[in-house]
């Protein structure tokens, strides 16, 4: 069961990895679109990976934490 636990809490990580794909990818095209605003682009997508970023990395610190209870 604390396997099931454990797996179930890298789900978030999956979908922050999936959802940071698609955001770069979106960046690129608007940048592609638009040159001149790369710079606000850039700024932007590093504010919105950081933080994507970082709900993987609690779901990931939470995963680890649950499989020392196994």
């Amino acid at each position: 069961m604390a396997i099931f636990a454990v797996a179930l809490a890298l789900v978030p990580a999956l979908g922050a990895g999936i959802m940071m794909g698609f955001a770069t990818s979106k960046a690129v095209d608007a940048t592609a679109r638009q040159p001149e605003a790369s710079g606000k682009i850039s700024s932007t997508l590093l504010l919105g990976l950081a933080l994507t970023e970082s709900t993987a990395i609690y779901s990931f610190v939470i995963a680890l934490i649950l499989s020392t209870k196994v």
